[in-house]
């Protein structure tokens, strides 16, 4: 069975048993903990929490996976093992309160032994010491021999964090023979003799911190299922990687080192990684992901570094990396058809990155020559180690290789106290583990159900106060941006948009019978439940009673303009720029739009004269606005793009923005383009590694822009005495005009410092020049001190001058054949006026600078003893 065959045979069996098949989510997930997706039960998490409803109670997917940092971390591990991989595919069937261990365990095991026709006598499973219910059913049900269960503590139990749902665990282990370890079942064999193929997740309790335990009224099933351990069992090979899935990619790497696979242990472990490692990056760039230094941008250059170092390492001169995710896309791209589309995207992006790092790599090599060269110990300093790894890219692995041909040793402690001072760092500004919702938000939402949110009215008369909170002084972010004495209402039905894709909260009011709150901002306490923030006005309002909810509906309108205006924006950058654009963030405003996007070079002035152009083109032609709720199996259909960050459910709103653009948005827009008014860019520029932002206005924040535009060029046409249609040609003269007057300024002022040469030199000492002129220009002031040097007698001149734009001029010029130094003259001289120069060996003029005019004196006095020798 191949690939393709188990994903297709999986699905099946699951949605015969009544499961709604989900397509893979993103690989990167939603949960703020973490960087990546690394379980098929990511995508859940809010389910599992109680945060959210499921739209279904069974559920089957085969998610993609990735564990290379953070907690989830098997980057160290892959090419080393049999069954460690950083990009993975987990199956896994899910029930949210359905069924249980009765159903799940029996026919997970009708999969395994009749669907893929696995032997039952190489068959294990292992229980949680304390679950006899599961054991029982392994036994008595399914007709597991009691010897093939048995027991584990620790491994067999699954927590969300020390908070929330958790319980035991049981899993199915394939017994591939004892050529490959020792007996004794996977609780006492070999690791690589005995594969996990399925872990069977019982939640059927919730922790609550202190090391108690409640039953849930809802236990849930999330199974985890390798499918790339599973084909290396149907398949009859000893380990994962000589699947159908690697095994072209390491024929590649053969192709790529001039290597047989299989002939030498190490460079064996090389060719893994480019084989695991190319999974790994095609599927996070396809993603979204971008090599960058920071959070997951920074993994996968890490990634990418790594499969490349080995190469270089090998001797591998050439570039490797877009050979390796070509091959992934051939092998993956019929399942994962993005792959497909961004081919030659992800191959342009890796080639780049590979490219830098290459010379980051010999560069590294020059500076260890270099702080090896004069090393007076066998030790290398760990800082230094540390630095080319963080500050240059240079992996230490590599230093070490190095370190170790020429018979040093790393000082690994000093480096790994420098590394670990700089997980401190981000450790501390990263959030930490799950969180659970406020209890007394999912008591609301339990209680009335989600908020109504009356999208298209700017006001709602009749909603009722369901519930009011004080937020005190430091409850947090509210009270630092919004300034304390607030609370928090929730209403059944509301007009008020809360936060979400970009699009800020609304602000408005909301009015009682003997009072009112001023809305400062409204955000989601929970999925689907707003919450409204504002200040007390009067008495305020009271739970139950009813009231009306008004917006600010000219800033919903700003609002909306702008927000449609990123959808036109993002076309347009599409249209001009390629399909590899792909919104990483947005802010709606109602003053400013701001649209951040993968790019992997700065988009020039005629690029953004062309973006904006087609933007408003778009606008222009006032195509209509259509705001709709459908299935996302039909809104994939028709083409909808995702955007970055938002959260999708079965049931999702599109929005069709005249004739080219439909996305997926929740926010609020408008009826047709031209209602935005003339869309303005008015800056671009990068916020990291392959990433830009621009900022655009719409409607009147444009009007009032080109207004204050129009104000500036007339003030300019006044000051220039012309029409403002004539101010570049009047400003162009004018500036001719002072070029002009300032070449002649300094002829005049070189035509009197050669007058004042004679004067200068006939009070020479011992041929010896010291003086100050006044406000003399630095260039005047050298030509002066050359003109006095040529005279009969002169062996040195040393001039200072404080010239009207600030600061001091000093020159020294002497005798080509002399033995007076120019730059052993000016260098007292120069720090006497808080100055210096840079002047290269010993030339014959130094001229330096300075910012002390009130040092001249000092400076000359400094200078005239050097000359003198006093």
């Amino acid at each position: 069975m191949r690939a393709g065959e188990l994903r297709e045979a999986f699905n099946s069996f699951w949605a015969e048993r009544g499961h709604d098949v989900r397509a893979s989510a993103s690989l990167i997930p939603h949960e703020p903990s973490l960087l990546f997706t690394v379980a098929g039960m990511v995508p859940f998490m809010p389910y599992f929490l109680g945060e959210e409803v499921p739209p279904t109670r069974r559920m089957v997917t085969i998610q993609k996976c990735v564990r290379a940092g953070g907690k989830h971390n098997d980057l160290d591990d892959i090419g080393r093992t049999n069954r460690h991989f950083t990009f993975f595919e987990m199956m896994g069937n899910f029930s949210f309160g359905d069924y249980f261990k009765a159903e799940a365990i029996p026919w997970a095991w009708e999969f395994v032994t009749e669907v893929l026709g696995l032997e039952r006598e190489k068959l294990w499973v292992t229980v949680h010491v304390s679950d006899d219910e599961a054991a029982e059913i392994w036994q008595s049900s399914v007709g597991v021999p009691p010897e093939r269960i048995q027991r584990l503590d620790k491994d067999n139990w699954w927590a969300a964090g020390d908070v929330g749902p958790c319980g035991p665990c049981s899993e199915i282990f394939y017994d591939l023979g004892p050529e490959l370890g020792d007996g004794g079942g996977p609780a006492h064999g070999g690791e690589d003799r005995f594969v996990e193929i399925w872990n069977l997740v019982f939640m059927q309790f919730a922790a609550d911190g202190t090391g108690d335990m409640t039953p849930l009224e809802a236990p849930g099933i999330d199974t985890g299922a390798g499918l790339e351990r599973i084909l290396a069992v149907l398949q009859g090979v000893p380990a994962a990687w000589d699947i159908d899935l690697f095994a072209p990619l390491l024929a590649e790497a053969e192709r790529i080192c001039g290597k047989t696979y299989g002939a030498d242990p190490e460079t064996d472990v090389s060719m893994r990684i480019f084989a695991d490692h190319a999974r790994t990056t095609a599927m996070l760039i396809s993603d979204g992901v971008f090599p960058s230094n920071e959070d997951r941008g920074y993994v996968l250059r890490r990634i990418i570094r790594r499969a490349v170092r080995h190469a270089w390492v090998l001797g591998v001169t050439d570039v490797v990396m877009p050979r390796l995710v070509e091959i992934v896309v051939d092998v993956m791209g019929d399942h994962y058809t993005d792959l497909v589309k961004n081919r030659q995207f992800i191959a342009d992006v890796v080639a780049r990155e590979e490219e830098r790092f290459r010379t980051t790599l010999a560069a590294g090599q020059k500076i260890l020559d270099e702080a090896t060269a004069g090393l007076d110990s066998t030790v290398f300093d760990g800082e230094v180690a540390f630095l080319l790894h963080d500050t240059h890219g240079f992996p230490v692995e590599v230093t070490e290789e190095i370190l170790t041909e020429r018979g040093l040793s790393l000082d690994r402690d000093g480096f790994e106290a420098a590394m670990e001072r700089q997980r401190e760092r981000a450790r501390a500004g990263r959030a930490g583990g799950p969180t659970f919702a406020d209890e007394r938000y999912r008591e609301i939402l339990a209680q009335f159900g989600p908020t109504d949110f009356v999208r298209d009215a700017s006001t709602v008369a009749d909603a009722r106060v369901l519930a009011t909170f004080d937020i005190p002084p430091d409850g947090g972010q509210d009270s630092d941006d919004l300034g304390g004495d607030l609370v928090e209402v929730f209403l059944d039905r509301t007009p008020f948009y809360a936060e979400s894709g970009g699009q800020i909260g609304d602000i408005g009011t909301i009015t009682g019978p003997d009072g009112s709150i001023e809305v400062l901002d409204c955000t989601y306490a929970l999925a689907d439940l707003h919450r409204h923030v504002g200040r007390v006005v009067g008495d305020g309002v009271e739970v139950g009673s009813l009231v009306t909810a008004a917006i600010d509906d000219e800033r919903r309108g700003a609002i909306r303009r702008n927000h449609t205006g990123t959808h036109i924006l993002h076309w347009a950058l599409r249209e001009v720029l390629g399909d590899h654009v792909k919104q990483a963030g947005s802010l709606v405003a109602p003053d400013r739009l701001r649209f951040d996007f993968s790019h992997y070079e700065a988009v020039n002035r005629d690029q953004l004269r062309e973006i904006e152009r087609v933007a408003n083109a778009e606008i222009i032609a006032n195509g209509r606005c259509r705001h709709y709720e459908t299935s996302m199996s039909h809104a994939q259909a028709i083409g909808a793009i995702a955007f970055f960050g938002d959260k999708y459910g079965d049931v999702v709103r599109v929005l069709e923005a005249g004739e080219h653009s439909t996305e997926l948005c929740g926010g609020t827009h408008v009826a047709a383009l031209g209602d935005i008014g003339h869309l303005r860019i008015v800056s671009e520029a990068s916020i990291g590694s392959n990433m830009r932002r621009i900022e655009a206005v719409t409607g009147l924040a444009t009007v009032d822009r080109l207004a204050d535009a129009e104000d500036t060029l007339d003030s300019l046409a006044e000051m220039l005495n012309a029409q403002p249609d004539e101010i570049a040609s009047a400003m162009q003269r004018r500036l001719d005009e002072t070029r002009e007057l300032r070449r002649q300024v300094r002829d005049l002022q070189r035509s009197m410092a050669a007058s004042r040469a004679d004067e200068l030199a006939a009070g020479a000492d011992d041929g010896v020049v010291v003086a100050e002129l006044g406000d003399l220009e630095r260039d005047s002031l050298r030509d002066l001190a050359v003109s006095v040097r040529d005279r009969d007698g002169i062996r040195a001149v040393v001039l200072a001058s404080a010239p009207a734009a600030g600061g001091v001029a000093l020159v020294a010029a002497v005798d080509p054949g002399g033995d007076l130094s120019a730059g052993d003259l000016l260098r007292d001289a120069a720090r006497a006026v808080g100055g210096g120069f840079g002047a290269k060996g010993d030339p014959p003029l130094v001229v330096a600078g300075g910012r002390n005019p009130d040092g001249i004196g000092d400076a000359l006095a400094q200078a005239r003893a050097a000359a003198l020798g006093k």
